[in-house]
């Protein structure tokens, strides 16, 4: 029998994603929620919602007993975990079924089974996938580490077991650096996971990260749903995925999702499952781990196949069988899906928490739980709304977009243009940032690997690093704002005669720089019912439906379809195009000339204070007035969105006050502490 209600025992945008899948299938859906969701946009979908504790996770999400109560006080029959939190969390899924409650994922011990990397290892080598040459038991001092590795032979990777998320991993590529990262390692392990089993393996050069989704239900039936793409990682971390790879061949694709189907019949796999695995550059494939869940990157493998991966799991946790065989599941067209960030990637990515000021995704054709349309299209995976909060307390995701496309060109350029449509406002984004990456040659080409953000971006991001194939655009689209802006005042009624606003056709665009180095470029504008903007000798017409007050502008420029967004900010004009961003000011080509002789009036010397550099709680304060600092000493450690932040002197230096108390919620550039 299908379940009448179940629980979501997770928040953010995947609490939404199930939620709209259970209603489609007509199940009742009940959230839950800590004290920093209250306004949370999944509470406000679900039909019933239940408070579970106090914002940091340790207190709401992550504590068993609290879903387990209000899975029976709401009467859920089961329970979906999404990901994170204690979706793969063994005891956790046991102790829902001791409690007759169904757990909406893999039964326990295939969860037990792949939780291990050591053990899950050994498990499929047993079932016949290939695995890294490497050393599968703990290994017990880093001299015997050191022996290993040179067995194994150079670089090797050195991991922990229990390790995740780019913790406990470290590359050697002699003995001196195997030495020191088996000590690090362990120690690390130790500290975050309480495990300090370590193992070591060789390390693939040029890797690319491939998974492939498999689907099993509880009659021996198991298939895999493709490959998903995910070289582009950031720190470990996954920032564009596509499905299908453009780099495996069919018969790459078709070995290691046989490799993946035999890992889960091992296991007795039932649910929605990844089995990762890393590729070389001769299209050697070895099996990394298994997530025994549903991956964040889902939606690029629905967007293919036109399967809703999240309706099978409910139906698979129902009983039921899976409704179609290998050969049923279709591979259409290309997906790619980007994570968009609450952080600041000119910033080194600093997290970003605050109030959306506003918020608007592109237009969207394509729906979570909803049927594949014609020639793709956009979708927009979210738990935010405009006017919420980005809270400190979790991950960063602000939302999923994800594109589908005829083939991979035409997905690059619908992704192009969603993120021109996407706006965010009152924190900042890594749009500009995904912008570069969909621009740069390598990733266009499909020439990357795990390295690449690392490899081109090894400086940090910077505006400069945003290509642009004609930046004057920007330029034009600030001149034909403010020729509308000019329009509008000469049509204001009760003017003194001869003293009216005259419009005026020879204008020059200021494009602000750094330390008041502004760029001037001379324009002329004219409307005869499409504003024509001359810049540098090239002209543009321009027909938008920018309104005033709006931000998002779409039209056409020379004929061509662009979206981009244009913001009136005092005297200025934010413009952002393909991630490149410009202020402006449009004036006379007189004031412009006065403008150039205006005295820069520089930024207050902060040099004597340590600044937030991000919005966040202060846990540590490690100074004190008085003392005397060396360069790399602690100062303070500020937490935000799960991770901790330590903030060390760049000199050496002596306290002179301390200006924020621990436990303070922080704003950015914030003063903590002041210097003599």
């Amino acid at each position: 029998m299908m379940f009448k209600k179940i629980l979501i025992a997770n928040r953010g945008e995947i609490a939404c994603r199930v939620i709209k899948t259970a209603r489609r299938m007509g199940i009742r859906t009940v959230a839950v929620y800590s004290e920093a969701d209250r306004d949370a946009r999944h509470v406000g979908l679900a039909d019933e919602s239940v408070y579970i504790g106090a914002a940091p996770s340790r207190e709401s999400y992550l504590v068993a007993d609290k879903i387990i109560a209000a899975c029976k006080a709401t009467g859920a029959e089961a329970v979906h975990p999404g990901y994170g939190f204690l979706s793969e969390n063994e005891a956790f899924a046991r102790r829902v079924e001791e409690e007759g409650i169904v757990f909406i994922g893999p039964k326990h011990h295939s969860i037990a089974a792949m939780g291990d990397k050591i053990a899950s290892k050994k498990l499929a080598e047993a079932a016949k996938v290939n695995t890294i040459p490497g050393w599968n038991a703990p290994i017990e001092a880093a001299e015997d580490a050191v022996k290993i590795a040179q067995g194994i032979g150079y670089p090797v990777m050195i991991k922990a077991s229990a390790g995740g998320g780019g913790k406990g991993l470290r590359v050697a590529y002699d003995d001196k650096e195997a030495f020191e990262g088996f000590t690090a390692c362990r120690n690390e392990a130790r500290n975050s996971f309480g495990d300090d089993r370590v193992f070591i393996e060789k390390f693939v050069v040029s890797p690319r990260h491939i998974e492939i989704q498999v689907l099993g239900d509880a009659h021996g039936n198991v298939v895999f749903l493709h490959e998903r793409e995910c070289s582009i990682q950031r720190r470990h971390q996954k920032v564009i995925e596509e499905a299908p790879s453009p780099f495996i061949t069919e018969a790459t694709r078709a070995a290691m999702g046989a490799q993946a189907v035999a890992l889960a019949r091992a296991v007795q796999y039932q649910s929605a499952g990844t089995v990762e695995f890393v590729v070389g550059r001769d299209q050697s494939f070895y099996f990394l781990e298994m997530n025994t869940r549903l991956q964040v990157e889902h939606p690029v493998t629905e967007s293919i196949t036109g399967i809703d991966l999240v309706e099978q799991m409910i139906r698979v946790a129902a009983g039921e069988k899976l409704p179609f065989t290998q050969e049923q599941i279709p591979r259409r067209g290309w997906a790619i899906e980007c994570r968009i960030n609450a952080e600041d990637p000119f910033r080194n990515f600093l997290p970003s928490t605050g109030r959306l000021v506003r918020y608007a995704p592109p237009p969207t054709t394509m729906e979570a739980a909803m049927p594949m349309p014609e020639g793709g299209g956009v979708r927009v995976d979210t738990g935010v709304y405009e006017g919420g909060e980005i809270p400190m307390y979790y991950d960063s995701m602000i939302a999923k977009l994800i594109v589908h496309g005829m083939d991979r060109d035409d997905a690059i350029a619908k992704m192009r243009e969603a993120l021109n449509g996407f706006v965010i406002r009152g924190v900042s984004s890594n749009i500009p940032f995904q912008a570069a990456l969909l621009a740069h040659p390598k990733f266009v080409s499909g020439d990357f690997d795990t390295g690449f953000i690392a490899e081109n971006y090894s400086q940090g991001f910077r505006a400069e690093d945003v290509p642009h194939d004609d930046a004057d655009l920007l330029v034009a689209l600030a001149a034909a704002a403010y020729r509308r802006y000019r329009e509008r005042a000469a049509g204001i009624g009760g003017q003194l005669a001869g003293h009216g606003v005259t419009i005026g056709e020879a204008f020059t665009v200021v494009v602000k720089g750094e330390g008041g180095a502004h760029v001037h470029h001379p324009v002329t504008v004219v409307n005869d019912g499409i504003i024509r903007v001359v810049v540098a000798g090239k002209a543009y017409a321009i027909e938008s439906d920018w309104r005033f007050g709006g931000i998002r502008a779409a039209g056409h420029c020379n004929g061509r379809p662009f979206t981009a967004q244009v913001e009136r900010r005092g005297l200025w004009t934010l413009v952002q195009h393909n991630g490149r961003r410009i202020e402006a000011m449009v004036m006379s080509a007189r004031a412009a000339e006065l403008l150039r002789v205006m005295p820069f009036k520089a930024p207050a010397d902060m040099s004597k204070f340590l600044l937030s550099p991000m919005p966040g709680l202060l846990v540590q304060v490690a100074v004190q007035p008085g003392q005397v600092v060396q360069a790399g000493e602690r100062l303070a450690v500020i937490e935000a969105m799960k991770m901790e932040n330590i903030l060390v002197a760049s000199q050496d230096v002596t306290v002179k006050a301390v200006l924020a108390t621990q436990g303070e919620s922080l704003a950015v550039d914030q003063p903590i502490l002041s210097f003599e």
